[in-house]
């Protein structure tokens, strides 16, 4: 995360040397490729590499990151640029979804998981507040063609870790199936679970408030409030010190209520927390408002990595990690340019109502469909089966799956 923290200040610094006050151009087309590449690698990405040992697909991005960086600081051409993040946003896109679905694998235990989904989102949110020191730090001894060198040393380093720990070998479906099945794999599972189903709407949830957060604060502060670059760090340290405070309490908060509760109630707190910018007019509100912002933010996201291993067997995870990142971020493809475009043309008030409506119309098929009884896991009988169906000879005519509608009954040989 530091490596990519790192690459993105010198992205913006590269754009700027190569076209100048165009440079904001750049920066907008490279965050959309991010985006689409997000959308469409990942799933696509998952499937190819199900059959690959997760250690090789692991390192081999890795070292396909820190080549593209290591590529970057020669190029000349703006066409140049856009390939090269296309393949370096392609490469974190396959990471990502592989990297979080080894980790219940590692921690089978709920709690234990739990903790690293809370840790997980400490380190998001540190390494949103390190980056950018550690680059001016650097930039006072390098130009910014040395912070892609820190850039290529964070995937290195990535790259080392993952060979030096024990990395389980995730389960495998006992079904060979096709390349299109295994890409659409987990979309299925999502829209064939009831509470996957709520979850896709609270994706959008989050979006629209995180985009707000994250492409209007510098608005807000310097255009118009008048103040500095210091002053828009603050904002955007209390909406990271706002999500690390709801990171470290939601292990012991998930043991008294349910996810469904937790996730809706942060989900609430953004939706409240952009009509709570409405008034704002100082620094001290906004440092507030964009606290409570960061709460909600992180309780609505960092237990989403539980409904998951809930909804799936061993062997679908990763394809149900990847739907979810592509499903989550097509979310922010949405919100990014809706809140900057309204920013703009319409004015901060205008964007935070829009964007409050927004959340809220899609809180309504995040909480129908989403049921309030939400079993873990769904006991059902196969009165109908053979006693040579496989369903049988694993488990008898009663027995339970995860609560999912999509992964029961596989299409097993006849």
């Amino acid at each position: 995360m530091l490596g990519t923290g790192l690459a993105t200040v010198a992205l913006s610094l590269m754009a700027f040397d190569i076209a100048g006050s165009d440079a904001g151009q750049i920066m907008g087309t490279a965050m959309a490729i991010k985006m689409v590449a997000y959308v469409l690698i990942a799933p696509l990405a998952a499937a190819v590499a199900e059959r690959i040992p997760r250690r090789v697909t692991l390192v081999t991005l890795d070292l396909v990151r820190g080549a593209t960086a290591l590529a970057l600081p020669f190029v000349t051409e703006v066409w140049e640029v856009y390939v090269l993040i296309a393949v370096l946003q392609s490469a974190s896109a396959a990471f990502t979804p592989t990297f979080q679905s080894t980790i219940p694998d590692t921690l089978p235990n709920e709690d234990d998981y739990t903790k690293a989904l809370s840790l997980s989102r400490l380190a998001y949110d540190l390494e949103n507040l390190i980056s950018p020191a550690l680059a001016a730090l650097l930039l006072l001894a390098t130009s910014w063609q040395g912070l892609f060198s820190g850039t290529v040393i964070g995937f290195v380093a990535s790259a080392l870790l993952v060979v030096s720990v024990a990395i389980p070998v995730g389960a495998k479906s006992e079904r060979r199936r096709s390349i299109h099945e295994r890409t659409w794999r987990g979309f299925r599972i999502f829209m064939a679970t009831p509470r996957l189903r709520g979850l896709m709407a609270l994706n959008l949830v989050v979006s629209l408030a995180g985009a707000m957060v994250i492409v209007n604060t510098v608005v807000l502060v310097q255009g118009n409030f008048g103040l500095t670059d210091q002053h828009t760090a603050m904002a955007f340290a209390a909406f990271g010190g706002g999500s690390m405070l709801a990171a470290l309490a939601l292990p012991a908060l998930l043991k008294r209520f349910q996810d469904r509760q937790v996730m809706l109630t942060g989900a609430g707190m953004l939706i409240s927390g952009l009509l709570f910018a409405l008034p704002v007019e100082s620094l001290g509100w906004l440092l507030v408002v964009w606290a409570w912002l960061g709460v909600g933010f992180s309780a609505a996201q960092t237990p989403v990595g539980r409904l998951l291993i809930r909804s799936s067997h061993g062997e679908d995870r990763p394809a149900l990690f990847a739907a979810q990142f592509s499903l989550s971020h097509a979310g922010w493809l949405v919100a990014y340019p809706l809140a900057g475009w309204l920013g703009s043309m319409a004015g901060m008030p205008t964007t935070l109502v829009v964007l409050a409506v927004l959340a809220g119309l899609a809180m309504i098929p995040t909480i129908r469909l989403w049921p309030a009884d939400d079993p873990a896991e769904l006991p059902h009988r196969h009165d109908e089966l053979a006693d040579n169906h496989p369903h049988m000879a694993r488990s008898g005519r009663q027995h339970v799956h995860p609560y999912i509608i999509d992964s029961l009954h596989p299409k097993w040989p006849e």
